[in-house]
């Protein structure tokens, strides 16, 4: 279905001042060249930029009657198929911007003819004319948009010329092509050829197919790796498909009372094998740096009935016109040109456009083959051109603008992950939308570069008598005896128009205003001009040209509002994709107080119905942790939202950074009508919380004995930021939390050992947050963190996480043993208990007595001293030294541990104690380098 509005794409026209009529014209970069229909085998250039003028540039003589025509950017060269006496030619115009100057000379020469010696400075202010030679007439050419490389159709092939660059010396390089590929079709005449990137397509009169060339590197047979690649796609063809499906291209039989017809196919990807149209590759070979060869990937092949619903049947009146490769890039790609930065065309994914008279098709030929959009015309077309923002269509009196999928197509290319809640895009899905039919009379052909549209108009001359004929009247008696003047015969019937097509930014505000007449009356056409609008900035940004500037700072606005354009309709629509206000509004960049405003703005009456796309929208930014704070009324703005839409999320919303400067009070109040309808331990935490926050300590206690701390800890993993929360990036203890480091410690490290079991924290998360709760000085850890770490060697399975717990206990241990530390609270767990409830922790060894009562410990620490004897002694030691025995097995987490846990202690106790903590049965090699440091130390004291 075609969405029709009524909108202004096209601005300005003028006419372009051409002297003869024109028969082909080509565009590109800042320049018109017209063909002229006349015998006199001319090509007349015009000037063409943003000023409302176009001057003429200059004009050169061609060969022949031009027959066809393309420009290629990448090289700047013109390239026609000409017509004299019955044969065709090829022929490549280089440097022909020189002729507008005045200067005449012009040099002609023939594909690979050596240049170096033949070419002086004159060179440099003369026209090169190449001629290619060909064994087949050409029937069409493309030329490659990306790279300059040229594409020509003859019957049953392919010709490919490659585009290069020759230093003739330090002040001059001259284009010149090398013929690099053939590809043979067998029983193929194409009628339209396009050329992209490697990406091939052609066309008959119905059928359609587009292949890719992917270059596959020499081996050390160069022969025998090319056909390997080249001819696997024959050979099944020919032993199995060959049989079932008739020649695609032979899809008209004929017969002197008949035609058949064969059945419409479409084959994307690697079904498209199966067309049964035989692909051959020639490598010509001319070149010995050749380093590539090619093999070829079928893409999609189509193919068409003609159209027998009228009683007369033409093949001109069905068949396939305007084919297209178009390409589109990656956003913001830039590079350093002689000093100065320049855009760099990384090629992101190719559009396919082909059309019939009547439908127009659109296919995405990237990673995927698919088709993204299909054009019903009102009246027959003539020809179409395809850009990144529009389709151009004429029919034979009317311009017709039709928007396109390509940028919603490229950014999901780009960025696979785009549809997620921190970003989306309109899909490619959406609507065709035809945006402008402008009048015209005569239309005869169209082409499109930058914000131009030049369209060739030729009227029949009944056309001009009834365009000259004055209005009708009634006529009086003397007005009888006029006669209507009737224009002579020679007097042209045709015009050259340039269309100056609006800016982005102009267009857009324009579809933004439009929408607004949609708002409360259909809320699906405002969504899709509004996506419209949004898909019309991105394609403008995605253009590798547009640089740092005024205008793309203009672009950037418009995308970032358009995002907040779709983020109200989601946020206010009661639709199915609702949840889509969440990602627009993040890209838009708003904050959560200015979407509120923009909600707010739309009250009618003073009620407003929060719709849940809004609702979505806030519940999810108040899950995240941003830097805002809202202020007193609008946290009671949010409280009020929640408390009627869904107040059993009151609890997290109260937990969320964003709502800090809440009235506790009133969330009291509101949380204490929820727990009348869903009690929950987390609705009790998050009382607590306020109550501590109101500073009513009674109220606080008589909140937490509501429940046992092991209830009370698990609660916490419901709503983890009642204890933590992320601020700049970093995790800080919330007020509830310092209060229970205060006041009951125990239930504060139940509470971490939980979060972190279920997933809720990371151990580097844990461990900072504690030395911030409880103020880290330097070179210490404070006891609650080692109380945490002992709570979760108890608690954990995981092998990784017990390695570590084990190198930080004994490294804490032996350092506070060491510096005669005591801890700065006293420990949760004594040595007991973690001998009874912990395998890591073994039975106090004889020598440990021995070193307590030698007095080189103090008998103030004798909880450190036992601690250390279960895990490193008891458990660490003995297991290295029997894992050691075992050859091959890689135990490197454990022995690196040790091996730094060993370096601390050599440079800690006495050589004596040393000695007598190593086991008996330990591996010498393996203990020598920290006795030997340890002797050092001793020497050096």
């Amino acid at each position: 279905m075609v969405q029709l509005y009524n909108l202004h794409p096209f601005g300005s026209q003028q006419v372009v001042p051409s002297k003869q009529e024109p028969a082909l014209f080509c565009c590109g970069r800042d320049a018109l060249l017209v063909a002229c229909a006349a015998a006199g085998c001319k090509v007349e250039a015009f000037a063409v930029g943003d000023q409302e003028l176009c001057e003429p540039l200059g004009c050169f003589n061609t060969l022949g009657r031009v027959l066809h025509m393309a420009y290629s950017e990448a090289g700047d060269y013109l390239v026609t198929i000409e017509e004299k006496n019955k044969a065709t030619f090829l022929r490549a115009y280089m440097n022909w911007r020189c002729m507008s100057t005045g200067n005449t000379r012009v040099c002609v020469r023939m594909v690979g003819h050596k240049m170096e010696e033949s070419y002086s400075e004159s060179s440099k202010v003369q026209m090169s004319i190449v001629e290619m030679p060909l064994s087949d007439p050409p029937l069409c050419i493309s030329c490659c948009p990306v790279n300059g490389d040229l594409l020509v159709g003859c019957k049953n092939k392919l010709v490919m010329f490659c585009l290069k660059y020759l230093v003739i010396n330090q002040d001059l390089t001259v284009l010149d092509f090398k013929l690099s590929l053939i590809l043979h079709i067998d029983n193929v005449t194409p009628t339209e050829v396009a050329f992209c990137a490697g990406y091939i397509a052609l066309t008959t009169e119905l059928d359609v197919l587009i292949l890719k060339l992917e270059p596959v590197h020499k081996g050390s047979d160069n022969t025998e790796l090319y056909a390997d690649k080249v001819r696997a796609p024959e050979k099944l063809v020919d032993e199995g498909v060959k049989d079932e499906v008739p020649s695609a291209f032979s899809s008209q039989l004929e017969s002197d009372d008949f035609v058949i017809c064969q059945k419409p196919m479409e084959l994307l990807g690697e079904e498209s094998r199966l067309c049964g149209i035989r692909v051959t590759l020639e490598s010509t070979g001319l070149a010995k740096e050749d380093t590539d060869y090619f093999q070829v990937r079928y893409l999609l092949y189509r193919r068409f009935t003609p159209d027998l619903s009228s009683f007369v049947f033409s093949v001109e009146e069905t068949k396939l016109h305007s084919l297209q490769l178009l390409p589109m890039y990656q956003t913001g790609s830039s590079m350093a040109v002689n000093g100065k930065t320049a855009a760099k065309k990384e090629l992101l994914c190719v559009f396919c456009f082909f059309s019939l008279p009547h439908v127009g098709y659109l296919y995405a030929v990237g990673s995927l083959v698919e088709l993204l959009s299909t054009y019903q015309y009102s009246e027959k077309s003539q020809q179409a051109v395809l850009t990144p923002q529009f389709l151009h269509v004429i029919t034979s009196n009317s311009l017709q603008c039709f928007t396109v999928r390509c940028s919603a197509a490229a950014a999901r290319e780009e960025d696979p992950y785009i549809d997620t809640t921190m970003k989306a895009c309109p899909p490619v899905s959406l609507d065709v939308c035809a945006l402008r039919m402008q009048l015209f009379i005569g239309l005869k052909a169209i082409c499109h570069f930058n914000n131009h549209v030049i369209l060739l108009t030729k009227a029949d001359s009944e056309d001009i008598t009834e365009r000259r004929k004055p209005p009708r009247r009634v006529l009086s008696r003397k007005a009888d005896s006029v006669k209507l003047k009737t224009p002579p015969e020679s007097e042209p019937g045709w015009n050259l128009y340039i269309v100056n097509t609006i800016s982005t930014i102009q267009l857009y505000k324009e579809m933004v205003d439009y929408s607004k007449t949609y708002e409360n009356v259909r809320t699906e056409s405002c969504i899709h001009l509004l996506s419209e609008a949004h898909l019309l900035v991105r394609a403008a940004l995605m253009d590798p040209s547009l640089m740092e500037s005024e205008e793309k700072e203009k672009l950037l606005a418009a995308f970032r509002e358009s995002c907040a354009h779709l983020g109200d309709c989601y946020s206010r629509f009661n639709t199915k994709d609702a949840h889509l206000a969440l990602p627009y509004y993040k890209m838009s960049g708003l904050s959560i107080t200015e979407v509120l405003k923009r909600i707010d703005s739309v009250v009618e009456g003073g009620t407003q119905k929060y719709e849940k796309g809004f609702i979505f929208y806030l519940n999810h930014s108040l899950y995240e942790d941003l830097n805002e704070e809202l202020s007193k009324e609008s946290a009671a703005k949010v409280l009020q939202i929640f408390h009627l839409a869904e107040p059993n999320q009151l609890p997290h919303v109260l937990c969320s950074p964003c709502m800090k400067n809440v009235c506790p009070l009133m969330a009291m109040e509101l949380l204490q009508k929820v727990e009348l309808i869903v009690p929950s331990v987390v609705l009790t935490l998050t009382k607590a919380a306020m109550a501590l926050k109101m500073g009513d300590l009674e109220a606080y206690k008589n909140e937490m004995d509501c429940y046992t701390e092991m209830r009370l800890a698990y609660g916490f993993i419901g709503e983890p930021r009642l204890l933590r929360q992320q601020r700049e990036g970093q995790i800080v203890p919330t007020e509830l939390a310092v209060h229970l480091k205060e006041t009951w410690p125990g239930l504060l490290v139940a509470s971490m050992l939980a979060l972190h079991e279920n997933s809720k924290i990371e151990l580097e998360e844990a461990d900072s947050y504690f030395e911030m709760l409880c103020g880290k000085k330097e070179g210490t850890n404070p006891q609650l963190l080692v109380d945490f770490w002992e709570a979760l060697l108890v608690a954990s399975s995981e092998k990784e996480i017990l390695q570590e717990l084990l190198f930080k206990l004994t490294s804490q241990y032996i350092w506070r043993l060491s510096r005669k530390q005591l801890p700065d609270t006293k420990p949760l767990k004594t040595t007991e208990d973690l001998i009874n409830s912990c395998n890591h922790y073994g039975l106090i060894f004889p020598w440990v007595t021995f070193i307590m009562s030698s007095g080189r410990a103090c008998d103030k620490y004798p909880e450190d001293l036992s601690k250390l004897q279960a895990l490193w002694w008891n458990k660490l030691l003995p297991e290295l030294c029997k894992r050691t025995r075992y050859v091959g097995d890689d135990y490197s987490i454990l022995i690196s541990s040790l091996k730094e846990t060993l370096s601390v202690v050599a440079m800690e106790l006495e050589l004596r104690d040393f000695l007598n903590v190593l086991p008996e049965d330990g591996t010498a090699a393996f203990f020598l380098p920290h006795l030997l440091q340890c002797s050092k130390r001793k020497l050096v004291t």
